[in-house]
């Protein structure tokens, strides 16, 4: 019984500490919070239990939030024609990548993501550019995104799986130089479209949508309806297709 007690106690004074002492008398309220206490001392587990649940419907707060974000802005996510879709068109699943390629852990998702899209070839696979590490995360963006425009998906892919695995400064030299090695057919178009209006608005519609969405880091995935912030593991995605496809 006076477990029973000091765990409704405990109970009310975590939920409502107002609730639980507005009808004691000054001597109660010392009482009260002497039992408490002293229960919490000899029974710390009950403390961590108590976290335990909190955290858990945080937890379930935050994907309900999320889910609740994703379908109000699907389209965007999904089927922007401005953003470069790879894999297989068709796919059951669509992995959607907010990147920046200067960003250390895209770079070691890079091929992990890769692996996953070939070995299960039913994933349709989205790029959204989103520059957010400096002048030259913005430069390459801004060269993937011309590229995309002047020159077509085909040697976008080719540009981007190229600055992906690059080294060194992103300057206008080194992009010249990645431009003719992935076979540009007008660099100078690219170059010249790089500060366009349609590439810049690429980039701020990206960052838009990031911002309606809570992403403020790279790597940030969207795998079908689950949003998913930081790197993750090769197996850890497929655990999340998988999930996705069990529905």
């Amino acid at each position: 019984m006076k477990k029973l007690i000091a765990t409704t106690a405990l109970a009310l004074a975590l939920a409502s500490p107002v609730l639980a002492q507005s009808t004691m008398s000054d001597a109660e309220r010392t009482d009260f919070r002497a039992e408490v206490r002293a229960y919490l001392m000899e029974n710390p587990e009950v403390l961590m239990e108590a976290i335990g649940v909190l955290e858990e419907r945080r937890n379930s707060d935050a994907a309900a939030s999320d889910i609740a974000m994703l379908e109000t802005n699907a389209d965007e996510i999904l089927n922007d024609p401005a953003s470069w879709v790879g894999g297989n068109p068709d796919g059951d699943i669509t992995v959607v990548e907010f990147m920046d390629y200067r960003c250390g852990y895209c770079k070691k998702a890079f091929e992990e993501v890769s692996e996953l899209i070939e070995s299960d070839g039913n994933i349709r696979f989205v790029v959204k550019e989103f520059p957010i590490l400096g002048p030259q995360s913005e430069l390459a963006s801004r060269f993937a995104v011309a590229v995309l425009q002047v020159d077509g998906a085909e040697t976008y892919e080719k540009a981007h799986n190229a600055l992906m695995v690059m080294k060194g400064d992103v300057t206008d030299a080194s992009l010249a130089a990645l431009a003719a090695e992935v076979g540009v057919k007008d660099i100078a178009a690219v170059v010249a479209r790089m500060n366009a209006p349609e590439v810049t608005s690429v980039i701020e519609a990206n960052r838009a949508l990031a911002q309606r969405l809570d992403v403020n880091g790279t790597p940030t995935f969207v795998i079908d309806k689950t949003l998913v912030r930081g790197y993750v593991p090769l197996d850890g995605m497929r655990q999340i297709v998988d999930g996705q496809r069990k529905g």
